[in-house]
């Protein structure tokens, strides 16, 4: 009789084999209120390892952590009628607090353009305060009709940063280096996600914006997800907020902004890019555990065995944890750590103690292979930047060979309509072809130049519409 498989197979039901390993490697539940979400342990120590080395490259830019309220007076809001209505559907409104009718409506933070201008325009005097580079780790709600944990909730995490500046070309350029140098680098470096940066269509631009740089990624089902944008402001906000400074002319001058974020939505991109039919793959350089170390047997020779094991590889610099409940059978710990995508581990029983080896098990590529226990210390730090260069190096041939060149919108939802992407060039597409692709769920997920770098301008020679269906 057949093994009932642990999880959903991908190819049989796609959204039921991510909602499979959310449930059973720990990341998430549903919140008590529809659209919210409770993260686990598990899950919550990706956001953190994500939170740590984002943190250090925003730094890195002289961007400096600041936090605003969660609740903003609602007439805020109003002063950017673009921002405004663009977010107007998905905003939760508080009106009343200890008992009483508010005099104003609160808005529960859906972004902090609002209210973070509020203060750079008491902030920013002169043309000495800028560039005001400020970062803020938070959550956000927006009101969403068909959450999925992850990827669309109610609720969620992220960082958002907020700059001004005092001309065009200097925000232009911070937008840009946040886009590659912050959210590319380590989406590539670490996350090992491959991931197309481009230019966002007028349609798709953030509301308020004079341009939003983004990044999309191929997940696994052949479906885009939008994985941070970097945004020009321009000076609509500084309009709207009269953000001004005097110049060393001594003229006042508008602030150039912008505004850029990344969210938890990275962690669905995890599961559903790099995860197979056992489960998770977690890329090594992010893994809170790298090397989960096993007894397979509660032996004392095995056991002792296992932490010193653990103690060894704690000193090399892997990021370890020693598994000794013997009272829980071997190989359902076993399933238990491939579920939860721990790159490697390393399995020690009496008989490998009598041959002086352990079986060392890859979750990335797969199969296992007997070592040497004194050669674990030197050959895992190889190891794992072997299978870290694979995850990426898997992603990015599953979007190449998924992606087709086409010259006409039925082509380009053919492409789209059945798992995978497109390419056509956006003089052919245009907004009345972007309109088209709307009809059938398909969006224009960037524009790219012919090479595949972030074009200058919307209407550039040359420029190419990257299209699919999107989560």
């Amino acid at each position: 009789m057949a093994k009932t498989p642990v999880l959903t197979p991908q190819a049989e039901d796609f959204p039921r084999w991510y909602q499979d390993i959310v449930n059973k490697a720990e990341l998430a539940d549903n919140g008590p209120v529809r659209g919210t979400m409770v993260i686990r342990p598990y899950g919550y120590g990706l956001w953190e390892r994500m939170q740590q080395d984002m943190d250090a490259r925003i730094k890195e830019t002289g961007t400096e952590n600041a936090y605003f309220p969660l609740l903003i007076p609602q007439s805020y809001l109003h002063k950017e009628a673009e921002h405004v209505e663009g977010f107007a559907p998905e905003l939760a409104v508080v009106t009343h607090g200890g008992g009483k009718e508010l005099e104003e409506p609160a808005v529960v933070r859906p972004t902090s353009e609002m209210i973070i201008n509020e203060y750079f325009a008491k902030w920013v005097q002169s043309y000495r305060d800028l560039p005001l580079l400020i970062n803020q780790w938070a959550n956000v709600v927006r009101w969403e009709l068909r959450p999925r944990l992850f990827l669309r909730t109610t609720e969620f995490l992220w960082q958002e940063g907020h700059t001004a500046h005092a001309t065009y070309e200097e925000a232009r350029d911070f937008a840009a280096r946040i886009h590659r140098h912050v959210y590319a680098d380590f989406m590539q470096d670490v996350l090992a996600m491959d991931v197309v940066l481009g230019r966002k269509t007028a349609k798709e631009r953030f509301a308020g914006a004079i341009n939003t740089l983004t990044l999309e990624g191929m997940m696994g089902d052949g479906k885009a997800l939008q994985l941070g944008t970097s945004h020009e402001l321009g000076q609509n906000f500084a309009r709207a907020f009269h953000t001004q400074y005097l110049s060393k002319e001594g003229k006042q001058e508008l602030v150039w902004q912008t505004s850029w974020g990344s969210t938890t939505r990275m962690i669905g991109a995890l599961v559903m890019m790099h995860g197979d039919d056992n489960g998770l793959r977690i890329p090594p350089r992010l893994a809170p555990t790298q090397v989960v170390v096993l007894a397979i047997k509660g032996d004392d020779a095995v056991l002792a065995k296992v932490h010193e094991i653990g103690d060894a590889l704690e000193a090399a610099g892997i990021r370890v944890h020693v598994d000794d409940r013997t009272d829980t059978p071997f190989g359902r710990r076993a399933v238990d750590w491939e579920l939860k995508g721990v790159p490697v581990r390393v399995e020690i029983g009496p008989r490998d103690l009598e041959n002086g080896t352990a079986m060392l098990a890859r979750r990335i590529p797969g199969g296992k292979e007997p070592v040497a226990v004194e050669a674990l210390a030197a050959l895992l730090p190889t190891v794992l930047e072997e299978d870290q260069a694979l995850l990426l190096k898997q992603a990015r041939e599953r979007r190449e060979s998924r992606t087709t060149d086409v010259t006409t919108v039925d082509e380009a939802v053919e492409a789209a309509t059945s798992g995978g992407w497109a390419r056509i060039p956006w003089a052919t597409l245009g907004e009345a072809g972007e309109a088209a692709l709307a009809e059938h769920s398909v969006s224009v997920r960037c524009l790219v130049t012919e090479d595949g770098a972030v074009p200058d301008a919307d209407d550039a020679a040359g420029n190419v519409a990257v299209v699919a269906r999107a989560y």
